[in-house]
């Protein structure tokens, strides 16, 4: 709940005006929220411009004092995951996502928000590991091109010897993986002097640290000649030894293209060594990733089953912030209204409730305020109606199922209403968009969603309106 502390309300009298009455301080520090109610739809759910996703009942002072900090906890945590939900539109519901953009994240607490809502706008993974920690989102990460560099001849890789999966003897990896190198050369027709012996030595000392989790990471030298050959044949020293490798990946060059060379290769060695799995290892792929990057790849069709992306999803470079805003809409029972030549930016008065009108197909057509008093659309029910940006045009729709959009989460200083896990907020993130008619859902040129007012609310709208002219 909202409260005082002395050495707030101290810091305070220090930098207001020295004119400021001593009665202000003294209320300061009384100050508590229990009269507080708020209201809001509940969390993971889609919501469109000019929809009131949040309403804050409650002492004038009060609820003016939470402004800053509640449109600080909603609009960046509401634009990161939207971004996330674009990218996985783009994606499509089978290739896994992974967010890593911890690195070019606004500091650590920009990247921590960025990590878990991104989890809830669809991605899978994420490679920050504190976020991991504190939230429960499911952490994953790729062999880095450092790690790889750091070796540069194959007497580094200490110890050699890994044990069989069903136990045995320990088995020199690194020499299986060097016999396993010359029959995938030969297989595909490069010389094995061109694979880099720093790099089969990286890979062979990841194996045998990591046996069953074992990847490689492909472009720190040449793809062709070095990282897959190297790849493949430690990935079939361990599969000598009962292990199966887990993926790789690419950090550079013509993703889609590589991603379908790669798979033919895998393919090929599947038959020629007669290893089946070998066909299917994950393919991942990172390196600026965008939307524009999703569109090409799904253009140009590819083998990819997993995308890593970072500063294109945390930073938002399509839409940097988010337009949330705070109006006060009624005070003392009487509604308000900031009059203003832009429609768009014209408050809607009243207290209000919302809801979100379905039709026959069972998607959403229209999201309708009404004035807290007014009765509840009901389905199957013709209602007037009144659309933003046509507000001069009355017409009439039908809905099939009527939903009441807001819950009320905090009442009486206290929450009310049980809080959603992280995974329940995500599941439900991805059911409100799976619901949006396809018109709506795609990400060019969408159908805009119409929003309107009741007629009640709409005389209200014109009867402020006249008189404020």
């Amino acid at each position: 709940a909202l409260s005082s502390v002395p050495a707030d309300v101290a810091y305070l009298r220090s930098v207001l005006p020295s004119t400021t009455e001593d009665a202000f301080f003294d209320y300061l520090a009384t100050l508590d929220a229990s009269e507080v109610t708020v209201s809001a739809v509940p969390e993971g759910s889609v919501v469109f411009a000019r929809v009131p996703f949040l309403q804050v009942k409650g002492p004038l002072l009060v609820v003016q004092l939470l402004e800053t900090t509640l449109l600080c906890l909603v609009s960046y945590a509401s634009l990161v995951a939207t971004n996330a939900a674009r990218f996985r539109l783009l994606a499509g519901p089978d290739v896994k996502l992974i967010e890593m953009g911890l690195r070019r994240a606004q500091g650590p607490d920009g990247a921590l928000s960025a990590s878990k809502y991104s989890y809830i706008g669809g991605f899978d993974y994420t490679s920050n590991v504190l976020a991991g920690k504190l939230y429960g989102v499911p952490v994953r990460g790729t062999i880095a091109h450092s790690f790889i560099m750091s070796f540069t001849s194959l007497e580094e890789v200490q110890p050699r010897e890994l044990p069989p999966l069903a136990g045995g003897e320990p088995v020199d990896l690194l020499a299986l993986a060097e016999s396993w190198l010359g029959r995938v050369c030969e297989l595909l027709q490069t010389p094995p002097e061109k694979a880099n012996q720093g790099e089969l030595a990286a890979f062979v000392s990841y194996a045998i640290a990591f046996p069953r989790d074992f990847q490689g990471l492909l472009d720190t030298y040449c793809v062709k000649r070095s990282g897959l050959p190297n790849f493949c044949a430690v990935a079939l020293a361990l599969h000598q030894l009962g292990y199966r490798a887990v993926g790789l990946r690419l950090d550079s060059g013509d993703l889609a293209q590589q991603s379908k060379e790669i798979r033919q290769v895998l393919r090929a060695c599947a038959a020629h060594f007669k290893v089946p799995w070998f066909e299917s290892i994950p393919i991942a792929v990172s390196n600026d990733i965008s939307e524009q990057s999703l569109e090409e790849f799904r253009r140009e069709g590819n083998e990819i089953n997993m995308i890593g992306v970072g500063m294109n999803l945390v930073t938002c470079p399509l839409q940097p912030s988010l337009g949330c805003v705070y109006k006060l809409v009624e005070v003392n029972g009487s509604p308000c209204l900031k009059l203003t030549e832009d429609e768009e930016k014209m408050t809607i008065p009243g207290t209000k409730t919302i809801y979100r009108l379905y039709n026959t197909a069972g998607h959403p057509f229209m999201d309708l305020m009404a004035l807290e008093e007014e009765p509840s659309p009901s389905a199957g029910q013709e209602v007037a109606v009144r659309v933003l940006g046509r507000l001069g045009e009355a017409s009439k729709v039908v809905p099939t199922t009527v939903e009441p959009l807001h819950r009320t989460y905090f009442r009486d200083g206290q929450v009310c209403e049980p809080l959603p896990s992280l995974p329940e907020v995500r599941s439900h993130a991805q059911a409100s968009l799976s619901l949006l008619s396809p018109a709506h859902r795609q990400l060019h040129e969408p159908q805009p969603y119409p929003v309107a007012v009741t007629e009640k609310l709409h005389c209200l709208l014109t009867e402020l309106r006249q008189a404020r002219q």
